[in-house]
């Protein structure tokens, strides 16, 4: 079976709804056969969207040992979480040597989390401006958002400039607490922009509840919000392939299973929501 695609908004790309994340065994130093392995195989088992950041370890190092003449395969994704215009270009600059790539399909602005963290983003002299430059020289096709503390400081991000996409928390803890599903997907999806998920097994947390086998409902819980896709971490191979299968099997869940497992997860939301290592 293959992985469904949809559309990465505005952009017009078609997108596997499981993208490969920056985190697992991507964040780290040192484990290049592991890495290198875990990227191959995601790319072989149909997964075209590839995510990383300058925050992330060795993580875009990786990629660029891995892809070689793959590159071509996947859309390929970082971020940056330098505050000003200075910072975000060297940042880019030692991403694409890391990637070894000539430009990034999409870069992101990177965990924004606080109103100061927005006056020096959109200033003077700040990221924006090294995101709108690296846009107009081709050295990403496009610019998005990202951020998973406060829903009201990405929907303001989004109002002061058109992003073409937003990376945001998606899980069943949402609806209970602080809810990025209702305070920044409909302005999203109003302006046509991709809609990332990530944190959907809460970093992990997902792990310890008793009353679920398997990760299996927290994945199709996010893939039947008005989203385009989920970014998910893997520690190995096996992971991985687990992953590819939940999504291969996806079909949308019904409004009852969903407000089960919203129900569920309820008594733990605000503190997975605060689980931010």
């Amino acid at each position: 079976m293959e992985i469904p695609k949809r559309r990465l908004g505005r952009t017009g790309v078609d997108v596997t709804i499981l993208g490969l994340g920056g985190e697992g065994v991507l964040r780290t130093f040192g484990y290049d056969k592991d890495a290198c392995a875990l990227i191959n195989r995601a790319l072989d088992l149909g997964i075209n969207y590839c995510e990383s950041a300058r925050a992330y370890s060795g993580s875009e190092v990786y990629y660029g040992q891995a892809l070689k003449e793959r590159r071509k395969e996947i859309f390929l994704t970082s971020k940056s979480h330098a505050r000003d215009k200075r910072g975000a270009l060297d940042h880019l600059h030692q991403t694409l040597k890391n990637m070894k790539t000539d430009h990034l399909d999409l870069w992101q602005v990177h965990d924004v989390r606080s109103e100061e963290d927005i006056a020096m983003i959109f200033a003077r002299g700040g990221a924006m401006e090294a995101f709108i430059e690296a846009r107009e020289k081709g050295k990403s096709r496009f610019v998005g958002v990202t951020g998973h503390h406060d829903p009201c400081i990405i929907r303001k991000c989004i109002d002061l400039f058109d992003f073409d996409t937003v990376l945001i928390p998606v899980n069943p803890a949402e609806p209970s607490y602080n809810s990025f599903l209702e305070h920044v997907v409909p302005l999203a999806r109003q302006k046509n922009m991709g809609i990332i998920g990530m944190k959907v097994y809460f970093r992990g947390m997902a792990e310890r509840l008793p009353f679920y086998a398997d990760m299996k409902p927290f994945l199709h819980f996010a893939l039947s919000q008005q989203i385009t896709n989920v970014i998910i971490g893997c520690d190995s191979i096996p992971q991985l392939e687990k992953n590819v299968e939940f999504a291969c099997s996806f079909s949308p869940m019904e409004e009852g299973e969903m407000s089960k497992l919203i129900r569920d997860i309820s008594p733990f939301a605000r503190q997975f929501m605060y689980y931010k290592p």
